[in-house]
């Protein structure tokens, strides 16, 4: 069979990269002081934290139906099945909304959307672990049930450098962003179980860089299956902190390849710039 893989810019895949790998590309969409934009296609980065830094009001909402089955419909002219790789469904209803059109016609048993609860460099990690499951031969159906079946070896942890954006969601209250900013409060989050949530506050950055080391050690001893290990690490705005921050954590795991790449802008809209991450995960195959 000829299978697609498809994922959108929640995998912090670049349209160059997508197109290297012969994957599809879906944008996710913004709007900025009401106006829309998409990631990765008329929204750069840069554009994106301008627009934070000025204050302006940054949303990002779920792809329109509309946008994601004509993806479908071009990459089912020439291919037999599309596996579909949104982000975690415990953080959009992304993932909800494309099950639900890959259960109608003409997408049922055409179509298959993954959900194994991963988001930004493990979500990328399955669309490499996707293609490499494609080339053996395995079908669509096949495919999926891999990934949601090892989706939960994987861990993320960040670091958020303000609380401003996570209170402009609503995640914390006024009150509470104020004091934290007050005694220079960096919150630790965790991605477990598909769902973003609270692991730990620290004060000051130096702190915040050791919890996060401290946090990937635990997860790599308590990270389940037997696959190769891939470490990552990620961060908002200033790609000079993203590279000192990925040198960091290689020298804290020598002998480790480390991935790193920026965060997608859907995670960045709610961490705001200087934000840092690590993560782990298995990979389905070796190579």
């Amino acid at each position: 069979m000829r299978i697609a893989i498809m994922t959108d810019t929640n995998s912090g895949m670049t349209v160059e990269e997508a197109r290297r790998l012969d994957v599809a590309l879906l944008p996710m969409p913004f709007t900025i002081d009401g106006e829309a934009f998409q990631e990765g296609r008329d929204l750069s980065a840069g554009q994106f934290y301008a627009a934070l830094k000025r204050g302006a009001r940054v949303a990002t909402s779920q792809p329109s139906p509309a946008d994601t089955t004509a993806l479908w419909d071009q990459l089912l002219a020439s291919h037999d099945a599309v596996v579909y790789l949104p982000m975690s469904s415990g953080l959009s209803g992304t993932c909800a909304t494309a099950r639900a059109l890959a259960a109608e016609e003409p997408y049922a048993g055409r179509v298959e959307v993954v959900d194994n609860g991963r988001i930004s460099a493990t979500l990328r990690q399955s669309v490499l672990d996707a293609l490499a499951l494609r080339q053996l031969g395995l079908d669509g159906r096949t495919i999926r049930d891999a990934l949601e079946r090892t989706g939960p070896q994987s861990q993320i942890y960040l670091a958020v450098d303000t609380l401003k954006y996570l209170r402009q969601g609503g995640r914390v209250t006024p009150a509470a962003a104020l004091l934290g900013s007050a005694l220079n409060l960096k919150p630790i989050l965790q991605l477990a179980g598909g769902k973003l949530d609270a692991y730990k506050k620290v004060r000051g950055n130096a702190a915040a860089q050791a919890a996060l080391l401290q946090a990937l050690r635990q997860a790599i001893d308590a990270l389940p299956g037997d696959g190769p290990l891939r470490l990552m690490t990620a961060y908002s705005g200033d790609d000079d902190l993203g590279k000192a921050w990925n040198r960091t954590v290689r020298e804290a795991f020598p002998g480790q390849e480390v991935y790193g790449a920026p965060l997608p802008l859907s995670i960045a809209c709610h961490t705001g710039p200087g934000a840092l991450g690590v993560a782990c995960a298995r990979a389905v195959l070796e190579g």
